[in-house]
Order: C-alpha cells, then sequence, then structure tokens
C-alpha cells in the first residue's frame, strides 16, 4: 500500500529530495570536519589523519586572556538586540493592523520594509557617513545646537546601541510580516461583538489582537534565543576599529581572525571555539523551548 502511493506520489518525493538533498550536502555534511575540534589539524595530514588533542583547543580558549571579554561583547550585543527587536515588530504590526487609512498603512509598511532589502555594506557605510565626525549629518546638527562634535564610530559606549539600533531600522519592518499575516486570521466578529459590548480599540487590541499572535511571538523567541551567540559576522567587523575594539569583538570576528587572518591560521582553535558556541545555543535552544512548554504557551516539540 505504502510503496504503490509512492508510485502515484513520485512526482512530491522528486520535489522534497531537493531541499532534503541541500540540507545533506551543506549542513550535515560539514558536520564531519567537526571533527578537528579535538585534534591538531594539519593539511597535509588531513581530516582523518591529524593528530587527537582531546579537549586541548577548548582549554586553549577558555584560558584565553581576553576571553570573557569576548563573552561579555557577545552577550552585551545579543541580549541588548534581542531584548530590543522581539517588541518592536509586534508593536508595528498591531499598530498597522489598526490603521484605519489604507494609504498611510501602505506607505508606513513600504517605508519600513525598504531598508531590510539595503546590502550590509550599504548600511555600514550610511552610518560612517552620518556619523563622520566632521562632515556627518548627526554632527552637523549638533554643532547647530552647540554641541561639539562626536567620534561615534570610535567611542567604545556607543558601539552596542549603533550595530542595535541601526539593526532595528534596517529590520523591523520585514520582521513585522507574520504577525500582520497572523492578525489577518482574526475573525471580524471578534472585534464586532467587542465593539457591541462597548470595547475601545487598546481593549480590542489586549484581548483580540494580542492574543491572536502571541503563540508566533514566542516561537519566534524561542528561535532567536537559540541564536543569541550568533551576533553576525559581517556587520560588527566593518564596524570595527582599533579605538572600539574592546567592545566590539565578538566571537565570530575572533575566529575569524585566528582562523584566517592569523599567521598560523590555526583552524582547528577556531573550530574549537565555533563548536562551543553552538552547543550553548543548543543549550539555549533547548532549555527556552522547555521553559515556554511548562507555562503552557507554544513550543517547538
Amino acid at each position: 500500500m505504502r510503496m504503490s502511493y509512492m508510485r502515484r506520489s513520485w512526482r512530491l518525493y522528486v520535489i522534497f529530495a531537493l531541499p532534503l538533498l541541500y540540507i545533506l550536502l551543506f549542513k550535515y555534511g560539514p558536520m564531519v570536519g567537526a571533527q578537528i575540534a579535538f585534534k591538531d589539524y594539519s593539511v597535509v595530514k588531513g581530516i582523518w589523519g591529524s593528530d587527537w588533542v582531546g579537549l586541548k583547543h577548548f582549554i586553549r580558549f577558555f584560558n584565553f586572556h581576553d576571553f570573557w571579554t569576548i563573552m561579555n561583547n557577545t552577550l552585551i550585543i545579543s541580549v541588548y538586540s534581542l531584548v530590543v527587536s522581539t517588541p518592536l515588530p509586534l508593536l508595528l504590526a498591531l499598530s498597522l493592523n489598526a490603521v484605519r487609512q489604507r494609504w498611510f498603512k501602505n506607505t508606513v509598511q513600504m517605508v519600513s520594509y525598504a531598508p531590510h532589502f539595503i546590502s550590509t555594506v550599504v548600511i555600514v557605510g550610511l552610518l560612517l557617513q552620518f556619523m563622520d565626525p566632521r562632515a556627518g549629518m548627526i554632527n552637523q546638527f549638533l554643532g547647530l545646537v552647540g554641541i561639539d562634535p562626536i567620534h561615534f564610530m570610535g567611542e567604545q559606549r556607543y558601539f552596542t546601541s549603533i550595530y542595535v539600533w541601526s539593526g532595528i531600522w534596517q529590520h523591523v519592518g520585514f520582521s513585522c510580516i507574520i504577525y500582520i499575516a497572523a492578525l489577518s486570521t482574526v475573525d471580524p466578529s471578534l472585534h464586532e461583538a467587542a465593539v457591541i459590548d462597548g470595547a475601545g480599540r487598546l481593549k480590542r487590541i489586549w484581548h483580540i489582537d494580542l492574543p491572536a499572535v502571541l503563540p508566533i511571538a514566542t516561537i519566534l523567541l524561542i528561535l532567536n534565543t537559540g541564536q543569541l551567540l550568533d551576533t553576525g559576522f559581517e556587520k560588527i567587523y566593518l564596524m570595527q576599529n582599533p579605538l572600539n575594539l574592546s567592545t566590539s569583538e565578538v566571537i565570530d570576528t575572533y575566529v575569524y581572525k585566528i582562523g584566517l587572518l592569523s599567521q598560523a591560521m590555526s583552524f582547528s582553535y577556531a573550530t574549537a571555539i565555533g563548536l562551543f558556541k553552538s552547543i550553548i545555543s543548543l543549550m539555549l535552544l533547548w532549555t527556552v523551548n522547555r521553559t515556554a512548554s511548562k507555562i503552557g504557551q507554544e513550543s517547538l516539540w
């Protein structure tokens, strides 16, 4: 019975085979190379011929003098971004859903979505131009009100906020799409009944719209928590300079410098750090998912 069904539906299995093959080749296949985290990898000997050294590279990273600085920077940027980026798309979606003028709603959506399609290199270039201490637009405005120019990209205290809020500006509109889609499934009769009962707009948002998107918000929070240590390499590396290095050096940029830019090219050491980050991310994902399941919220499994 099962074989006959498979023969009748062979087209579906062919379509399914393409993404499955992609996942096997480019997601699970490279995991074989993760073993070099426990070896002294040599290009000459190859992955299988290199000598096993156990947890040597992990211990080296834990004993590194800047270990806590790198971990602290990574966690601060990640938690800051998670705390800010989680509620803002939801609030934007609820606000747009409550707007009655369709032209205004469409205009806000277009303006808020557009930055998402700008490349990271262009975004950082804009930041450097706007915050230039001599000719930047922001410092020009500060000069008009009598404030001395500020070297934003050279001040350590400004780096995290610039990184997070520029990311919010770029992605908040696109991130709210899924919430808008969930709000579109809310039965209009619920709002009509609430209006008849005398409920105002805020009460309808609180008791009808918010419960409709809360399960999706929980799932997204779980997924984002699983990527807590994945701050993103490109943008931080492009914004990084010697003046803000003490607050901008994160795991991803350190791995890149150790694995590819250093003369030693410590592939095993860099792999060990990446594997350590992945293990911590998996533990965070499991913990948050289990917590959400315990309190009766939506979970991944």
